[in-house]
């Protein structure tokens, strides 16, 4: 069955666990996007540190929060963000992750320009705990 989009071209899916210590930056950086149509499915995955709090203390239309009793791992959490979404394209994010502000635009218009493309990624920079640059990757 396909799906039918609605309001948003794009489904950001970030499972979570236990990422307390980068997760409002994560969280804020897909908020701070360029682009602005989509929803933000966050799954909390059975964490137990502070994560759900600092989750729910986002307060964003685009945000739909969903909880999981238990831990059951990224591949089944992921899996379940999918199945959510209403997004033509999904985007795969990392609750110990920072996107750049245009992320979801380049990207949206390199999927929309290339059809016959399925999937597309991005560079990467790799930080330290100070949030120091220690490498790129390509």
């Amino acid at each position: 069955m396909e799906k039918k989009y609605l309001n948003c071209l794009v489904s950001v899916v970030m499972p979570v666990f236990n990422a307390e210590k980068y997760l409002k930056d994560a969280i804020n950086s897909i908020l701070n996007q360029t682009y602005h149509h989509f929803e933000f499915i966050i799954i909390n995955d059975g964490s137990n540190d502070n994560s759900i709090n600092i989750i729910n203390e986002f307060r964003d239309v685009r945000i739909k929060i969903y909880n999981n009793n238990t831990n059951i791992g990224i591949v089944e959490t992921l899996n379940k963000g999918i199945e959510l979404s209403a997004g033509k394209y999904i985007a795969r994010m990392d609750a110990d992750d920072i996107s750049l502000p245009d992320r979801l635009e380049k990207q949206i218009d390199f999927m929309e320009k290339n059809p016959e493309v399925g999937v597309c990624s991005g560079n990467a920079i790799s930080i330290d705990n100070n949030g120091d640059k220690i490498s790129k990757e390509w």
